[in-house]
């Protein structure tokens, strides 16, 4: 594992890599690799946060892993993270090569506010045409600012309420105007078709899952190959590190890269 620093949006951005056991055993740089990006609802989290989901990605994939340390809201609200997130996965098209992986097979996963990042990446790099991007999961996203397809809070017992994600999306669309943009609202979206296959991945006791699965509905309606996965008896809190919702990631990863 290192980490370097690259210019991003508005700061420099640290990126931490992980390097699979497998790549010591063989000279040909054909691994994929994985961009990374935590939760924290835009306004906290960090490198250490991802650590869990990206050794798995990295071990059982197997994959070089870019973990990306975005700039949070409210002190860098939107667009920075999807800039930096961008300017990341440049960056590992690049780059790839030097540390052995292959730049034809990139992917991404996000937790939580990643999740949301993650979708932003790939309408960026689907419009821009300079990152060829061949998978995408999102686990447990947020998606819609406006916050009218969340779960009932208490039916599904869930950890997070319409509440917290109110005051993160508050943080980072400052501006009532920039819950409309094609960037920060995917859910709003009627342009899906063209981007990458896709991996949902959701728990049961948690609002967000209704509007995750919506926007897998969506895309399945674009003409873009997407699988869901809801595990029963899950947080969302819980959900980026269980070994279950990983072991499923890493698979989809591995099939599709």
């Amino acid at each position: 594992m290192c980490e370097t620093r690259i210019p991003g949006y508005a700061q420099d951005v640290t990126l931490r890599l992980y390097r699979p056991a497998v790549a010591r055993k063989t000279l040909r740089p054909s691994l994929p690799v994985v961009l990374v990006f935590h939760g924290g609802g835009f306004t906290k989290g960090g490198l250490d946060d991802a650590d869990p989901a990206a050794r798995f990605i990295a071990t059982h994939t197997p994959a070089f892993v870019i973990s990306v340390g975005y700039s949070l809201a409210p002190a860098h609200p939107f667009p920075a993270a999807p800039g930096d997130a961008y300017r990341a996965a440049l960056w590992a098209t690049e780059h790839a090569k030097d540390f052995g992986g292959a730049a034809n097979r990139l992917g991404v996963a996000g937790y939580d506010a990643g999740g949301h990042i993650v979708a932003s990446l790939t309408f960026i790099a689907r419009d821009q045409g300079d990152v060829p991007l061949k998978a995408q999961v999102l686990i447990g996203p947020m998606l819609d600012p406006s916050l009218t397809r969340v779960g009932d809070e208490t039916l599904l017992s869930s950890d997070i309420t319409i509440a917290d994600c109110a005051k993160c999306y508050r943080a980072y669309l400052p501006e009532a105007a920039q819950r409309l943009h094609p960037y920060a609202a995917p859910l709003e979206s009627r342009r899906l078709a063209g981007l990458p296959p896709a991996l949902i991945v959701t728990a049961q006791n948690d609002v967000l899952h209704v509007e995750a699965e919506k926007y897998a509905g969506q895309l399945i309606g674009a003409g873009v190959p997407t699988e869901v996965t809801r595990f029963p008896r899950v947080s969302h809190a819980d959900l980026a590190a269980n070994p279950a919702a990983l072991a499923a990631i890493a698979n989809f990863l591995g099939r599709r890269l």
